[in-house]
Parts: C-alpha cells; sequence; structure tokens
C-alpha cells in the first residue's frame, strides 16, 4: 500500500473503476461515501471484477435504492428499515445504500465492526475521473483502519460494537481467515469472552457466515478458530478430532485428484461436515438439502473409520458389497467430499468412475423405468387434458 494518503485514494480510486459500475457515481447525491469492504480490498490489491459496493448517502437510503432500482431497472431489497438501509441489485452487481448514521460520517464510521472496515472513500463531486476530480479524493480513517491493514491484524473497534451485532463476533474470525491476518490478542480476548452471545443471532445469517467461511481458501483454519474461541458451540457444533479440519486444506483437492472446479464445493461441504452435526444444522436453519448431504457424509466418514481401524487409512474396498453400494446410492452426488477423507490409489480409482455418468455401481439406476415398461407392456400413454 501506498504511503501518501493523497496517493492511496487515487490508486484506490483508479483500482475500483468507477466507469464501470453499473450506477454512475454522477447519479449519487453530494456527500456520498464508500466504505467497507470495497475500499478494503482494493487498499489490499483484492479487487474482484464485480466488488460489492457499500455506500453510505446523506439521504433517505431506501428512497434513494427504489429511485435508482427504477430510474436504472434493479431492484431494491428493504435490508433495515429502521436505519433506513437498503440493496440495489443491479447488473449482476450488489450496492448496499445506508442513511449515515450517528450525524456525521465520523461517528458512522465509529460504530462498525473492526478498523479495518471503517475507512471511507468520499465520491469526488466532479463526475468525470478526471485530474480535478482526482485532487479531491481523500480517505477518512478516524479508526486507524489503514495501520492495522498495513499490519494485517483484526482490530475490533469497541467491545460495545460487537454486542451490537453479536454476528460481528463470528465475522472477525472469518476475515482473518480470508485476508490472512492476525486477530489482535484485546479482539481475540473480546470474542472468546462473549461468545455465548452469538446464539442470539438469526441461525441463516450465522449460516451465511460459516457457508463463506467453508469456502475460503484456508477455511479449515479458520473453522477450527471459530470452534477455539466458543464460537460455534452455542450451535451444537462439535471439534471432533482436529485432524478432520486439519487434512481439508487448501491444496488437498489437487492431491485427491479432484479438478478445481470439483474442488471448489467439494472442500466447503466436507469442511461443515467435520464440525456441524445434524441437530447443528437444523438449529441454523440449513436447507433440507444441506442437512441431508451432511449428515450422510459424517455417517460415512465415521463408518469408515471404524471399518478401518485407528492403525489404517480409511478405503472404500473395505465396505462389502451391499454396504458399498448403499454408500454409492446416498454419495453419488458428493462422493468426491468423502473422497477427501481417503488415501490410496483407491480413492483415485474411484474418483475416476464417479465421473463416469454410465458407471452402474458408482450411479446406479433402476433396471427399468416407466416409459421403458410402457413401451415393453405395449400400454397405450395416460390420456392429457386440456387445461
Amino acid at each position: 500500500m501506498a504511503s501518501d494518503p493523497a496517493r492511496q485514494a487515487r490508486e484506490l480510486w483508479q483500482a475500483l473503476a468507477p466507469e464501470r459500475w453499473p450506477l454512475p457515481p454522477r447519479q449519487l447525491p453530494a456527500g456520498t461515501v464508500l466504505v467497507g469492504g470495497a475500499v478494503r480490498d482494493g487498499l489490499l490489491g483484492r479487487l474482484t471484477a464485480k466488488p460489492d459496493l457499500d455506500l453510505v448517502v446523506p439521504v433517505d437510503a431506501i428512497a434513494l435504492a427504489r429511485s435508482l432500482g427504477r430510474r436504472l431497472g434493479g431492484s431494491c431489497v428493504v435490508l433495515d428499515p429502521q436505519r433506513s438501509i437498503a440493496r440495489l441489485v443491479l447488473a449482476g452487481w450488489t450496492i448496499d445504500l445506508a442513511r449515515c448514521a450517528g450525524g456525521d460520517l465520523r461517528a458512522d464510521l465509529g460504530r462498525r465492526d473492526f478498523t479495518v472496515n471503517a475507512i471511507a472513500l468520499p465520491l469526488p463531486a466532479t463526475p468525470a475521473a478526471d485530474g480535478r476530480a482526482a485532487a479531491e479524493l481523500q480517505l477518512i480513517d478516524p479508526c486507524g483502519g489503514i495501520s492495522d491493514l498495513a499490519a494485517e491484524r483484526i482490530v475490533a473497534i469497541s467491545e460495545a460494537n460487537l454486542l451490537d451485532d453479536p454476528l460481528r463476533l463470528l465475522r472477525g474470525v472469518r476475515l482473518a481467515c480470508e485476508l490472512e491476518f492476525t486477530i489482535a490478542p484485546g479482539t481475540w480476548e473480546l470474542l472468546q469472552r462473549h461468545r455465548q452471545r452469538i446464539d442470539a443471532v438469526a441461525g441463516e445469517r450465522v449460516l451465511a457466515e460459516l457457508e463463506r467461511l467453508a469456502r475460503s481458501s484456508h477455511g479449515h483454519q479458520g473453522l477450527a478458530r471459530a470452534l477455539q474461541a466458543g464460537l460455534l458451540q452455542p450451535w451444537g457444533a462439535v471439534g471432533g478430532d482436529g485432524r478432520l479440519l486439519e487434512i481439508l486444506g487448501p491444496h488437498r483437492p489437487g492431491v485427491c485428484g479432484l479438478t478445481p472446479e470439483e474442488g471448489a464445493w467439494a472442500l466447503p461441504l466436507a469442511r461443515l461436515a467435520a464440525v456441524l452435526t445434524g441437530p447443528a444444522l437444523e438449529r441454523l436453519r440449513a436447507s433440507r438439502r444441506l442437512q441431508q448431504r451432511c449428515q450422510r457424509l459424517r455417517r460415512w466418514r465415521e463408518r469408515l473409520l471404524e471399518a478401518s481401524g485407528p492403525a489404517n487409512p480409511p478405503t472404500l474396498d473395505i465396505l462389502a458389497e451391499a454396504e458399498r453400494l448403499e454408500l454409492q446410492r446416498q454419495l453419488e452426488e458428493d462422493l468426491p467430499a468423502l473422497l477427501l477423507h481417503l488415501e490410496g490409489p483407491g480413492a483415485r480409482r474411484a474418483l475416476e468412475r464417479w465421473r463416469n455418468p454410465e458407471d452402474p455401481l458408482y450411479h446406479p439406476r433402476p433396471p427399468l423405468d416407466g416409459r421403458q415398461l410402457q413401451r415393453l407392456l405395449g400400454l397405450p400413454p395416460a390420456p392429457s387434458w386440456a387445461a
């Protein structure tokens, strides 16, 4: 990161490429500022092609989002009517708008979760990103977030801010994992001290954080850290054998022969199944499909460990034929997630057979379907009734 604040602001504005935004900055009211993840990630050089834009505006954000949605062809979702927060979904982008809280921008930033998320970039008054507009750019950093970015640490702004929304306790772990930052000792102590407070958060919100954590490159370490802080136990999660998470590092899919596309879904699923039991997933209001996928993975992983014994690595070949067929039937969709826990050439052979949709063991099908039976027996088709 550049050390000169004015230069930092100019480079950040250039990296954000506002000319590509589906919402032209000139259509926003004077005094609008960009905050949060886009500013943080821009300063770190981690911007995605379509960063989530969080904007603080000096007017009613809900009315503004609705007006912009009608004008630009997007959709508006009200997130918090009391605090005037809305989301504008436009051309594949997510743009959150919030009315400035606390009377002024510095007060608004002081109410946020972590210092690295409390850096603001006021949008230039000049619509075009010309030299004069660039000269107006400045970063506002009342909480020392830029220094903490440079030091690669996650620091809570205050204890009260964390308790204002206890999901922030888990978000701190997730941010540290995604950014590969350390958590400041004082902040870590707060996360542990108030771990029971996360039980008051809606399960859907907690699950969304956990899924995002599981998808991150070092999500296995992040989940282990969340367990260490005691943040998942109130929901019924279990630590289990630490090796179950330890083995699920970012390089594990490649070691097991999975393609990047297969690893992108199999690894997060295996990580979630390693820590979330059926009751925990139910309390977190996970979909029925996710509950079933994780429960089946847990069941078969434990069965293979039991069958192989403590001294031997688990393999599929240790199961009897009938049990093996049942495993393939239940895990027809998710076998790669189970193979992440297995060793040896047998796992790779199983993966190759799983990739063949015609393999009768790995993709079992009934010998006859309804249409085949109808044809073989010469049955006429059922009548179709006009609506």
